[in-house]
């Protein structure tokens, strides 16, 4: 080939080479643009390193009042808690109520603090207070359904569904409320002007929405929009739909995982479940969306067993398990007090809290969470990648790995000790014990034995 033949050639190829990286870096561009338009909102900062914690004002203190409650947010606050997520604290509708006290989730009016509790301003100093130390509120929000007597139902009885007889409608058997008509424009106003009110009147930081799939997403997305033009909120769904991250939430129920680690503890599933799930999660779900992982709740206690009853000796595995996952733990009311009692659900029965044994035990699957960036929530952790071992139905190991932090994590999900050699080599390094502080190295071909419902918990040694 004649030299200027081989420059032109060579400068043909650089053009095309030049042309294919903008075409490339155009896709990453557009990519990115469009990232940016699907996520219409940013997690607020304070969520990065998060944990939950869930308050049943009726049932936390014997007075079951804000003020009786405040009184334990400095502990709440030493153990580590973030946000305080708040049960309904409006006012129960007493047409067709159940039980002597109602419902949570009956409400009666949704700019108003249910009597029972204080008034107003007794809610905006616990707002305050909770502030001062450094956690957030969100309050619970019953958007799909209002009591019998809420005085909506007289003033804009359009704002309700009916049936074919013109008749109001209760979902399901909740024949305490009347389910709202979200076809009705007016009414999603006053709602979305309701949720306003709290984050002006009282600075709460957001919201836990109740049955959030019973509403159109359309509304959701709209009021999120609203509500971040007062503050940056964060908004909870109580749903796991993938199109609830798009716009609306930061978070969503991980409750097909909740079921799942039921049935491991009965023995019905396996860990190779657990695995199938988290590869369906990262399928599915953006790479940001927080998860809220939970071993109980308000509903899982009252009306399906404590953890206890339901997980037995696996309780306390599932725990630590639920702080190491991607995704954000949730602490019900009296957990942290080993409460092992359904707590009624209409009625006053005020938790047990005693020496509140497993304080120590929370406070530390805390601190280990937040000083591992590994263990964050969303895209600020690490993802979540098996460790395959000689018993991969009951042993479920995994590594987390995230700007230089990184944990190997180990769990028996079985009554029965047992002995595994792990594959491959991404938990090989040098690590420091969690829980007891001693130093461990990990090898090749490395055996370990581990008790039943056992696990282990080890941080890199460079954190």
């Amino acid at each position: 080939m004649k030299k200027t033949e081989f420059t032109k050639s060579r400068n043909i190829k650089n053009i095309l080479f030049f042309s294919l990286m903008v075409f490339l870096f155009s896709c990453q561009d557009n990519d990115k643009k469009n990232t940016e338009k699907i996520n219409g909102f940013t997690h607020v900062e304070w969520s990065k390193d998060a944990v939950i914690y869930e308050v049943n004002v009726r049932q936390f203190t014997a007075e079951g009042t804000f003020a009786a409650f405040e009184k334990h947010l400095p502990r709440l606050s030493e153990m580590g808690v973030d946000i305080l997520w708040l049960m309904p604290i409006n006012p129960v509708g007493l047409k067709n109520r159940k039980g002597s006290l109602g419902s949570y989730y009956s409400v009666k009016d949704y700019k108003a603090v249910n009597p029972e509790y204080g008034n107003m301003d007794d809610f905006k100093k616990l707002v305050n207070e909770a502030h001062k130390l450094g956690m957030h509120v969100i309050l619970d929000w019953v958007a799909n359904h209002t009591s019998w007597d809420n005085k909506m139902i007289e003033e804009h009885p359009e704002w309700y569904t009916k049936d074919s007889l013109g008749n109001f409608v209760s979902p399901f058997d909740w024949s305490d409320v009347v389910d709202l008509n979200y076809e009705n424009e007016e009414m999603q106003e006053y709602m979305i002007g309701a949720l306003k009110f709290w984050i002006e009147e009282a600075n709460i930081d957001g919201y836990r929405c109740d049955v959030a799939g019973m509403v159109p997403v359309e509304f959701w997305d709209k009021a999120r929009a609203e509500l971040d033009k007062i503050k940056p909120v964060f908004m909870l769904a109580e749903a796991e739909e993938v199109k609830h991250h798009k716009n609306a939430f930061d978070m969503s129920y991980g409750w097909d995982f909740h079921h799942i680690m039921n049935e491991i503890a009965k023995g019905n599933k396996n860990a190779n479940d657990a695995e199938k799930y988290f590869i369906k999660n990262d399928k599915n779900y953006p790479e940001d969306a927080y998860r809220m992982y939970f071993t109980s709740n308000h509903d899982e206690n009252s009306w399906n067993g404590t953890e206890f009853e339901r997980m037995g000796d696996a309780a306390k595995t599932f725990a630590v398990f639920s702080f190491m996952i991607p995704g954000m733990p949730l602490i019900y009311s009296g957990q942290e007090a080993a409460l092992n009692k359904r707590l009624a659900f209409f009625e006053k029965d005020t938790i047990i809290w005693g020496d509140i044994e497993l304080e120590k035990f929370y406070k530390n699957l805390i601190q280990i969470k937040k000083k591992n960036e590994a263990l964050w929530n969303g895209t600020s952790g690490g993802k979540l990648v098996r460790i395959n071992s000689s018993d991969n139905e009951n042993v479920f190991a995994f590594v987390r790995e995230k700007n230089g932090n990184k944990i190997f994590a180990i769990f028996n999900f079985s009554g029965e000790k047992q002995y595994v050699t792990f594959e491959g080599d991404k938990f090989i390094g040098e690590y420091i014990n969690a829980f007891t502080g001693k130093e461990a190295k990990f090898s090749a071909n490395e055996n370990l034995e581990i008790e039943p419902w056992g696990y282990f918990v080890f941080e890199g040694k460079n954190i």
